[in-house]
């Protein structure tokens, strides 16, 4: 299965997050509809996970927020 890396700044230390693209397709129709950078949504999540105390990996906490996204939007359309 194809990832796709992308950089990005996250509480001042730069990082990278690898997943596949449809969850990056899902992540830039959040930022797009949402009006906000991809650093400050994956920030929103990371900032969620540390205050869970989960010890989840980021992209795991990333795809799960996606999915979550995904379906409140098709909730909500129906």
């Amino acid at each position: 299965m194809a990832f796709e890396k992308r950089s990005l700044s996250l509480s001042g230390h730069r990082t990278s997050l690898a997943l596949e693209p449809e969850f990056w397709a899902v992540l830039d129709a959040a930022i797009l509809a949402r009006g906000q950078s991809l650093a400050s949504l994956i920030g929103e999540i990371d900032e969620a996970r540390t205050l869970a105390m989960s010890e989840q990996p980021l992209s795991s906490a990333v795809r799960v927020w996606a999915l979550s996204y995904v379906q409140a939007s098709s909730e909500g359309s129906s």
